[in-house]
């Protein structure tokens, strides 16, 4: 151990040392060609990782948001049951009092039938009040469900950017010039799904 601290590798530090100094200690030139792809690799590799920490962090903000608002939508539907509960209670309260008016005496009512008619009122009032919290709790379960279709196109972003380094560490081991293509197009293709998730399709 040095005397300068400890120090922690990273899962494609050791490769691509190796590969930078020519799989030989440094000891033999490489070929330009061979040179010219290591370092194209690994600039793509430090890209790709970078962009894919990003879109993991996108990931996790819309999954955390689409939980949130499932809440809130959970939260106003309840706030509505209590007001559709409320709404029988008056709607008994009204029918209880059109009984009576009609059981009651002459004089009496007059005073049945306000009561009869303030319940309505109020009936109307509540029934407001509870469809506006339904229309709020529809609203929140939308946007959960546009969340997590965003948290999962993000995922798959990730994905292919993981799947792109992974290639891009068995190209630097095997020298292929096809899985190089094929990391390129691992990284393009996670970063197009990136772009649909940032545009919400």
């Amino acid at each position: 151990m040095s005397g300068h601290g400890f120090h922690v590798h990273g899962p494609h530090d050791h490769e691509l040392e190796h590969a930078q100094q020519g799989g030989h200690g440094g000891h033999h030139e490489e070929d330009p060609a061979a040179k010219r792809m290591t370092n194209q690799i690994a600039l793509f590799t430090a890209i790709i990782a970078t962009v894919g920490a990003l879109f993991g962090y996108m990931g996790g903000a819309t999954q955390a948001n689409a939980g949130l608002y499932k809440n809130n939508a959970a939260i106003k539907k309840t706030e509505a049951s209590n007001q559709w509960n409320y709404y029988q209670s008056k709607s008994t309260k009204q029918s209880l009092a059109e009984l009576a008016r009609d059981l009651a005496a002459e004089t009496q009512k007059p005073a049945y039938q306000a009561k009869a008619e303030r319940y309505e009122k109020e009936k109307n009032d509540i029934k407001r009040v509870a469809e506006g919290l339904e229309a709020e709790a529809k609203a929140w379960d939308q946007q959960s469900e546009d969340q997590m279709h965003q948290h999962h196109r993000w995922a798959q972003a990730t994905t292919a950017l993981q799947i792109s380094i992974a290639l891009a560490a068995i190209a630097l081991l095997t020298r292929k010039k096809w899985l190089e293509y094929a990391m390129f197009a691992a990284g393009g293709l996670g970063g197009l799904v990136g772009l649909a998730a940032a545009m919400h399709l």
